[in-house]
């Protein structure tokens, strides 16, 4: 087996990560010589193996995508320090008095997710030799890329709206919601099957209008802003608006 590996820094806007690794890893074919698309990809292996090889880093992973084909594959994941170690961030921040540090804690937008440069580094050298080890990325080449969630890191099960709660969100709906399918606003309230967004009068995404007649102001919206409430399984994908 034969790669190389190499670590880049990101840059700090639009829809790219906080934080950017890319590990190239050249992985011997079978024995058999098969073809790589007569070999299964089990991403849940994939995803379970990562949280293990992150775990032991005090780390999630919060995504994982392959994309490409043949000699351009890739493996991306995402990653951020785990509850225990956000929490371990936030209490220095808070004894710092640091801004800066409690953004990378988790508070606020919690932009960095807590992780470094080096964390990529060292998930993407113990997540790539275990890869290889239990070769779980059938055929030849391929790259890993590791990386912060980003500023608009996408939202995905009831944890993350509640972990969330307060911050700026743009939700994307299967069927219309007082006539619109595209939202923006904050997190005010999440219960168990719902999500309930404040909104500010023009609360839709631009050029997509609400109808705001259909909707009624609610006792715990802010004065001036009115609520709408989206059940989880109507959203079809979230993300978090970057507040810059």
């Amino acid at each position: 087996m034969s790669g190389s590996a190499g670590v880049r820094a990101g840059e700090m806007s639009g829809r790219e990560p906080t934080f950017y690794l890319v590990y190239f890893q050249a992985k011997r074919r079978r024995a058999f010589g098969a073809d790589f698309h007569d070999m299964a990809f089990d991403v849940e292996q994939i995803r379970a193996t990562g949280q293990r090889v992150a775990a032991s880093h005090g780390l999630d992973v919060v995504e994982i995508e392959f994309l490409g084909g043949a000699k351009h594959r890739l493996l991306r994941v995402f990653i951020e320090k785990n509850a225990e170690e956000r929490k371990k961030l936030a209490e220095q921040a808070a004894d710092a008095g640091s801004l800066e540090v409690a953004a990378a804690a988790g508070a606020g937008v919690d932009q960095l997710a807590g992780v470094t440069h080096e964390d990529c580094a060292a998930f993407s050298r113990d997540f790539g030799t275990v890869l290889d080890v239990e070769d779980l990325i059938p055929g030849g080449e391929y790259t890993l890329e590791v990386s912060s969630p980003g500023l608009d890191r996408k939202l995905k099960g009831i944890e993350d709206y509640r972990r969330f709660a307060g911050m700026l969100v743009k939700v994307q709906t299967f069927e219309p919601v007082a006539g619109n399918r595209h939202w923006q606003g904050r997190i005010a309230e999440v219960g168990d099957a719902s999500v309930k967004l404040a909104l500010k009068r023009k609360g839709a995404v631009r050029g997509k209008k609400a109808k705001s007649t259909e909707l009624r102001a609610q006792s715990s919206a802010k004065v001036g802003s009115e609520e709408v409430e989206i059940t989880l399984a109507n959203i079809e994908k979230a993300n978090l608006a970057p507040e810059i």
